[in-house]
């Protein structure tokens, strides 16, 4: 039963949600026009099952899970082309780690950097982030991003995705690593 205070208000939903939702999706996807496409594709899908709306959650919450499963499904389809991506990126990579013991090579060995507290900084920082995310091959921008920004258990992650738990590792250890050298790259 919806509460009254939990009922659907379709009309009101762009006004209402399509920022939050927007800008919950463009920093998980990367993609303007798909962040842009997904939030239509999540209202479209809402109106579908309206009648399925209990009330147990509020209409942002309801929605925002719709919206998450199709940014899943998003993760899904790339991960089906991402065995070219991976070895792509292996082998722009490899310069960057010995190849006897995958630490890195002293001329690209990490160097420390802070992140300001002055919210124009983070602003920045932030932007500087998502270009270097935008970068990575999609698998490792989702597992990342499930991980990281979404608090998914591994365990999860790897059903989602169809990932081994050590693929997963190697997945957020290179992703970790490539962020790094590209903040490195292009915030200090």
């Amino acid at each position: 039963m919806t509460t009254e205070n939990n009922k659907l208000r379709p009309h009101q939903w762009v006004e209402l949600h399509a920022d939050y939702l927007y800008t919950y999706t463009i920093g998980r996807i990367g993609d303007e026009e798909q962040a842009k496409d997904l939030v239509q594709e999540t209202f479209l899908a809402a109106l579908e099952k309206s009648d399925k709306f209990e009330g147990k959650s509020s209409e942002r919450t309801w929605l925002t899970a719709i919206l998450r499963n199709k940014i899943v499904d998003v993760y899904r389809k790339r991960s089906g082309v991402i065995n070219a991506d991976i070895n792509k990126a292996e082998q722009e990579q490899a310069h960057f780690f010995n190849s006897d013991d995958g630490h890195w090579n002293s001329e690209h060995a990490p160097q420390e950097f802070g992140i300001d507290h002055d919210p124009i900084v983070n602003k920045e920082f932030n932007q500087i982030l998502q270009k270097c995310m935008q970068k990575l091959p999609a698998l490792w921008m989702s597992v990342f991003t499930m991980k990281h920004m979404d608090d998914e258990t591994t365990e999860i992650i790897c059903a989602e995705l169809k990932l081994t738990t050590a693929n997963f590792w190697v997945i957020i250890h290179r992703t970790k690593l490539n962020l790094r050298a590209c903040l490195q790259k292009n915030w200090i």
